[in-house]
């Protein structure tokens, strides 16, 4: 008898346990996602988001739903992309949570009918444009930025506008010197490239400065910076600002600028895949990243700038528009609207006019 009082005693104490893990505000019977997300055991991300800026999320993701074991595969934006249509269209194993930079990639996946429509509880507290009809998800604040050696550059020549830039390249000085991404390889780098020609009016004289400077292309993020260190560059266009303004306070070469006319806000989207295997731990997940607990962490741990307006630090979308200037900021939407340079025909003439003019290396 003792024995059943006993194993009643510890089944009660498991089951306030498993209650305690709702969080705060949310629904009562939301302990049936975490209950079922337990008994899934398991969530698998395909990410662009290196895996450094991943870990401090999924250890305290993992903290706050342990059992769960989150297998996350961290891929360039345009591989994530290609991965998953491949495995869906094999009928084989695939991500339960896609999570990228290159926004329009993801919301060609969402649009196309590969999203869970799932309305997060943290829904509302996200900025309006962030969001597209309850599937795709906006979960960062991260600015494209003019990234610089400081050692090799004068202070007064450094760029603030994008006028500013496109002069300062078109001198010798930043022949074979200047490099931002390869826009046929990397799905962020086509994205930024395709914005600005809707932002700047002055777009082709950018690329034929491109040109004249013999741009030299790279794939992401981290080899633009590991040149511009090291003064095989000078000057980076187009960078993830959140990667480079972190190496900024370790490493004395890199300079950051932040365009003062206007600076285009890239936001990771996020979505379920309407397939996954474990749907409930995906949306643990995708509450998780949103949540003000997970925000903190994208902004204190991942160093990613958080989207909500509450969360408070350094690398938060509220510090940075009072450092750009709210009229300065312009975010890309998680919306189709921004699709309209991945069909095939536009796509192809974007592409031939950036080879033309400035892509040749």
């Amino acid at each position: 008898m003792m024995l059943h009082t006993m194993m009643a005693a510890a089944l009660t104490g498991l089951a306030t346990l498993a209650q305690a893990q709702v969080p705060n505000g949310y629904p009562a019977d939301y302990q049936k996602i975490i209950d079922g997300a337990k008994k899934e055991g398991k969530l698998v991300i395909y990410g662009a988001t290196d895996s450094k800026a991943a870990a401090p999320l999924i250890k305290d993701f993992s903290a706050l739903y342990p059992g769960i074991s989150v297998e996350y595969n961290d891929m360039n934006s345009t591989e994530v992309y290609n991965r998953f249509i491949s495995e869906v269209a094999a009928g084989g194993n695939t991500a339960d949570v896609m999570w990228s930079s290159a926004m329009d990639l993801q919301m060609r996946l969402a649009s196309d009918g590969y999203a869970l429509k799932y309305k997060s509880v943290e829904a509302d507290k996200i900025p309006g444009w962030a969001m597209w009809n309850e599937m795709a998800y906006g979960t960062t604040f991260e600015p494209a930025a003019i990234v610089y050696n400081k050692r090799l550059m004068d202070a007064k020549e450094v760029p603030q506008t994008h006028a500013d830039f496109a002069k300062l390249i078109a001198l010798p000085k930043f022949k074979d010197k200047v490099t931002t991404y390869d826009i046929e390889k990397s799905g962020v780098g086509f994205m930024f490239m395709t914005q600005d020609a809707k932002e700047n009016p002055a777009f082709l004289a950018l690329e034929n400065a491109f040109g004249a400077a013999r741009v030299r292309v790279q794939s992401s993020t981290g080899t633009m910076m590991e040149r511009i260190s090291s003064g095989e560059n000078l000057i980076g266009y187009n960078m993830l600002g959140s990667y480079a303004l972190v190496r900024a306070k370790t490493d004395p070469s890199i300079g950051v600028v932040l365009p003062k006319d206007y600076t285009l806000i890239l936001s990771r989207v996020q979505f379920i895949n309407k397939a996954a295997k474990n749907l409930n731990a995906g949306k643990l997940w995708l509450d998780y990243i949103l949540s003000k607990r997970g925000q903190t962490v994208i902004a204190n741990g991942s160093r990613l700038f958080a989207i909500r307006a509450d969360v408070v630090g350094e690398t938060t979308s509220a510090e940075l528009i009072k450092q750009i200037g709210a009229a300065n900021v312009k975010p890309v939407p998680v919306h189709p609207i921004i699709l309209q340079f991945l069909g095939p025909v536009k796509r192809m003439a974007f592409l031939t006019q950036w080879k033309e003019t400035g892509g040749k290396k």
